[in-house]
């Protein structure tokens, strides 16, 4: 068996996730002698501002790149129209360049992947990053009350079932999750690595950011260098809890009155600012900063703590947020709760407070130790990421996996 793979990403590369949770992985394979074709599904707006970037970035890592466009309307009927041109495209591009591997990031991509294994005994590797069918309802993106997401929910888990029976390997996205498929969906354990969202070190790296830089940054965002300030990096909505953060801060204020809640977003202020004039935090405690891919580790270097709160629901046992690991290299002490391999990587390496509990009482406990979590070193936060969290990890990994997968067929 050869080295060419084809890697089947629902998500896109002009997205944030893909230029941090695939494109680095693939960069870092092909150095290592894998032959990648990438084919990804791409926002037309997002492709008109980024495309040429990433194209550029992956021609110059040797990745060949096939694209679709992504669509949105009508809702379900266009997720089933991206899936029959993600598995015409698939086919389409094995009868062209046979390859030896299909790599399927999540369960979209898997279904392009199960069907070129069944028509061709090409092996698939099911990149699962979790339970995707669940995550649709926890979110409430699927409200089973509709009997069209009902009737969609039922199939994919009955998919589901088989991508864990057919694949050739499966990868998890944390420990937690690989214990779920063990038990409640006797997948044999050998059958499943586990690979959490890496971070790419090299990019997010506490020692690259100047005092100037964090000067300039204050300046521009109007923040005083004698205030403290939390952040919170990503996309907000769905299972991550903006008014229980906001709650959160509400309480960190009666502690320390003049600190200030950094939004590091792209979503949009109003809401934000709406709901923490709810809790009675003035606007002027509020920021909120969209950023590029690349300032990202600029805007968190201000950060004395960053948090992140995510719904306690079932497909959250297979949740590794990507922001983590990349806020541990920042060397910033993080306050969060108890989902998927979180907390107990939080616990054990003493980088920061895991919320047990969304009410005053807990969050007042919590607060009252975060001065004390100013007296980390850096030093120590970042050396977790690396143990954790580090990209060049995740790739020994993925080799091990492509070169098991080779041997056995």
């Amino acid at each position: 068996m050869s080295k060419k793979i084809l890697y089947i990403s629902y998500d896109g590369m002009t997205d944030p996730l893909g230029q941090s949770q695939v494109i680095p992985y693939l960069r870092e394979l092909t150095k290592l002698g894998f032959r990648f074709t990438l084919l990804s599904v791409e926002k037309s707006d997002r492709m008109a501002t980024n495309g040429e970037h990433v194209k550029q970035v992956l021609a110059s890592a040797g990745i060949k790149w096939e694209t679709l466009r992504f669509t949105s309307t009508p809702p379900v009927l266009s997720k089933l129209y991206d899936q029959i041109q993600l598995n015409a495209k698939a086919s389409q591009l094995h009868k062209r360049d046979k390859y030896d591997l299909i790599h399927c990031r999540s369960y979209v991509a898997a279904e392009a992947g199960l069907k070129l294994f069944k028509r061709f005994n090409v092996p698939f590797l099911f990149d699962m990053r979790g339970f995707w069918v669940d995550e649709r309802v926890d979110s409430g993106l699927w409200k089973l009350s509709n009997p069209l997401y009902k009737w969609v929910y039922k199939i994919y888990k009955r998919k589901e079932k088989e991508y864990f029976a057919k694949s050739t390997h499966i990868i998890s996205l944390t420990n937690k999750g690989k214990e779920e498929l063990v038990k409640n969906y006797r997948v044999v354990a050998d059958k499943i690595s586990v690979i959490p969202c890496c971070a790419d070190l090299q990019h997010f790296d506490y020692r690259l950011i100047t005092e100037e830089q964090k000067q300039q940054v204050r300046s521009k965002l109007n923040i005083d260098s004698s205030k403290k300030v939390l952040t919170y990096l990503g996309s907000l909505g769905g299972w991550y809890m903006t008014n229980e953060m906001l709650d959160f801060f509400a309480v960190l204020k009666v502690k320390i009155p003049d600190a200030i809640f950094l939004f590091i977003t792209h979503d949009k202020p109003a809401g934000i600012i709406k709901i923490a004039a709810d809790r009675g935090i003035s606007t002027e405690y509020i920021r909120v900063q969209a950023a590029a891919r690349n300032d990202v580790p600029l805007y968190l270097s201000i950060s004395d703590w960053s948090i992140f709160f995510i719904k306690d629901v079932y497909s959250k046992k297979a949740s590794s947020p990507t922001k983590q690991g990349e806020i541990m290299a920042m060397g910033i002490p993080i306050i969060c709760n108890d989902i998927g391999d979180t907390g107990s990587i939080v616990s054990e390496s003493g980088v920061g407070l895991v919320n047990q509990k969304f009410d005053e009482i807990n969050y007042s406990e919590i607060t009252s130790q975060m001065k004390e979590l100013l007296q980390i070193d850096k030093k120590l936060i970042r050396q977790a990421a690396e143990k954790y969290y580090d990209l060049h990890s995740g790739v020994i990994t993925y080799n091990n996996v492509y070169q098991q997968i080779r041997s056995s067929y």
